[in-house]
């Protein structure tokens, strides 16, 4: 769990409750919100089951992808509310979900899986290009491609298949999912569902940059968007939850938009990533974190959303591969909507462009506030004229003096 992308979560929970932390180190900027802690491997449930046996605990709290299924089966073991492991299991294989889809008739998409290039080509035939592949088990677009003929699926399948990431533990026989392309925009939401009934409570637009890959560079969210009004759209989330089982939880969706109707791209357990739900927090007042500690506890989130303008999210990337001299910020040309500035990126660090990197390679965050999501893209495009980054082949030297932390505005 990242300071950066998690930590507004805990710190909201921690004015509530009291808290006991499992990490796999010791841990530093999380001290000052919790009681106590176990160093632990999180990734192992049986590991955490052990360890919990004279923790006295009334509900278990994960938002980090590739641990909710081990915090799944360690709420269970301890008898707490929680989703159920096999639910999880089924939104965290990407395949899964789409037999479960098919099988309920629900947000049709032809897809299949692969062991290797034969059986990749026999599937996109079937498909017809363009068709997406995918690792099947990853998390943040890692590895998703693009592939327009069959001579650029030989290129990429095996690179696809060899894609890892140690967190994610998860080993299939055929580990690539081949599937059809969904035309249209993305987009992702945010909802909460209870006894089956699910309710949408923020839309956020995506930006998606570096084709043929699906790199997530921005995210918009408004309270106006009609999305979160619209019949179809309600109709394809209560019906996906249904499909794959899940009857209580927050949950992060992501559709592409198409000519058919909104189609379903993954499903996950948990709030969105990305600072998604601090966007949310802006816009409608409620609360990721403190929702899911109401989930944990098995009582319904009292999620009243106070609808107020929008906020978006950018992230900055090199024009190319490059080592970091210094990230640079002159305040003065930030406009005021700037509600948060973060630099991820430290003088001699390494940033790789996709495929070779995904979400690594981003050097600075910017999140602003306006009344409508054109105001924050006019925003965002004057907060990063104010923010340069100097590659260390032109910077002179490290460039540290020129280094400097990111900016909170609240």
């Amino acid at each position: 769990m990242g300071e950066l992308t998690r930590g507004y979560l805990l710190e909201s929970v921690a004015k509530e409750y009291r808290l006991w932390l499992f990490k796999e180190e010791e841990p530093s900027w999380e001290r000052d919100s919790v009681c106590g802690h176990t160093v632990v491997d999180t990734l192992d449930a049986e590991a955490m089951i052990e360890a919990a046996r004279d923790i006295p605990a009334d509900a278990v709290v994960c938002w980090d992808e590739t641990r909710i299924l081990a915090s799944a089966l360690l709420a269970r073991a301890l008898g707490l509310p929680t989703m159920p492991p096999e639910v999880v299991r089924t939104c965290r294989d990407k395949f899964a979900t789409r037999q479960a889809l098919g099988r309920a008739g629900v947000s049709p998409v032809a897809a299949a899986t692969a062991r290797d290039s034969t059986e990749a080509l026999a599937v996109a035939e079937r498909v017809g290009y363009p068709v997406v592949v995918k690792p099947r088990a990853l998390v943040g677009s890692n590895g998703t491609t693009l592939v327009t003929d069959r001579e650029r699926l030989l290129s990429v399948f095996d690179s696809v298949a060899a894609c890892s990431m140690p967190e994610v533990r998860e080993r299939f026989p055929a580990p690539v999912v081949i599937e059809e392309y969904l035309d249209g925009p993305e987009i992702s939401v945010d909802s909460l569902c209870w006894d089956g009934s699910v309710t949408p409570l923020f839309v956020a637009r995506k930006e998606l940059g570096f084709p043929p890959h699906f790199e997530e560079v921005g995210h918009t969210v408004d309270a106006a968007d009609p999305l979160l009004e619209d019949p179809a759209l309600a109709a394809c989330l209560n019906a996906t939850h249904a499909a794959v089982g899940l009857t209580r939880g927050w949950t992060h969706t992501e559709w592409r938009l198409t000519a058919r109707g909104p189609r379903l791209v993954e499903i996950n357990a948990r709030s969105g990533g990305d600072l998604i739900p601090y966007l949310g927090r802006l816009v409608t007042g409620v609360d990721a974190g403190l929702a899911a500690a109401s989930l944990g506890l098995g009582i319904r989130p009292q999620a009243r959303v106070r609808p107020h303008g929008a906020a978006a999210i950018r992230f900055l990337y090199p024009e190319r591969d490059t080592v970091v001299g210094s990230v640079q910020v002159d305040e003065a040309r930030l406009p005021a909507s700037v509600d948060r500035l973060e630099i991820l990126a430290e003088p001699g660090q390494s940033l790789l462009l996709p495929p070779a990197a995904h979400v690594t390679c981003r050097y600075a965050l910017i999140v602003v506030t306006a009344a409508t999501a054109a105001e924050c893209a006019e925003a965002l495009d004057a907060a990063a004229h104010a923010v340069t980054l100097v590659p260390a082949d032109e910077a002179g030297g490290s460039g540290e003096a020129d280094f400097r932390e990111g900016n909170i505005r609240q």
